[in-house]
């Protein structure tokens, strides 16, 4: 029998398409990028293919998927002009999804431990973070930039749980995943890889469908759906189907 869920402990956040509407964002980047080699694709094929990938493995995919071959030096290019074209596109239009300042700041209030683990690299976070101003209420980040391997693989969250215990907000007397850590996604992707991990899952409605994010424990339109009140009710029910 499993054990019962403690308490709600800490909350791990997904990024893009969790906290911030950036996809679209991602999406004009790596079209500005991926133009001149003739590998476009509108956003109805991004998101259905490519849009669960960290930038390594999203430009290694369109690669494949053409057929074309991608050489180290052709593929490290390719991953800074990214980095690059993105940063300017956040500086001229980033909006957090509604609900979001609301829950982070209710939650933080609660003295729950927040956490993002997402496949986007380290400054493109930082820089919408601080540019959104919830910078502070994220002392643990895991990126593109920590993990070898992108999601649905789960050492993302693996890494974001470890870092949480070696901080003291979880308990370390088990090196399993702590019951009562809880992971807000929105793509059928992450969700896989929070649930590898042994993580609860709440699912966000912003990307895909409810009925595509029906592998979560639970699923709700929007973030803005959210509280700390429901999230807790989340972890109770679980305690006891």
């Amino acid at each position: 029998m499993p054990s019962p869920m403690h308490p709600l402990r800490a909350v791990i956040f997904d990024f893009d398409g969790v906290v911030v509407d950036s996809e679209p964002l991602h999406y004009k980047a790596f079209m500005q990028v991926l133009a001149p080699f003739g590998l476009t694709h509108d956003y109805a094929v991004y998101t259905e293919r490519y849009i669960g990938f960290d930038d390594r493995d999203a430009f290694r995919a369109v690669f494949q998927d053409a057929g074309r071959p991608l050489s180290p030096e052709l593929f490290e290019r390719l991953l800074q002009e990214k980095q690059a074209a993105f940063k300017r596109l956040v500086s001229q239009d980033l909006q957090a999804f509604p609900g979001v300042h609301r829950l982070v700041r209710d939650l933080h209030r609660e003295g729950l431990p927040l956490a993002i683990a997402s496949g986007a690299v380290r400054d493109e976070i930082v820089l919408m973070l601080h540019t959104l101003g919830l910078k502070e209420y994220f002392p643990v980040l895991v990126t593109a930039d920590d993990v070898a391997h992108s999601k649905p693989d789960p050492e993302s969250y693996t890494l974001a749980v470890k870092r949480l215990r070696d901080r003291g907000d979880l308990p370390t007397t088990s090196s399993g995943p702590p019951n009562g850590c809880l992971v807000i996604e929105d793509t059928p992707t992450g969700i896989e890889a929070a649930k590898a991990a042994g993580l609860f899952v709440v699912g966000v409605a912003h990307s895909f469908s409810q009925d595509d994010l029906g592998q979560a424990d639970q699923v709700v339109p929007a973030v803005s759906d959210l509280s700390v009140d429901l999230l807790r009710s989340f972890i109770e029910k679980a305690r006891d189907p």
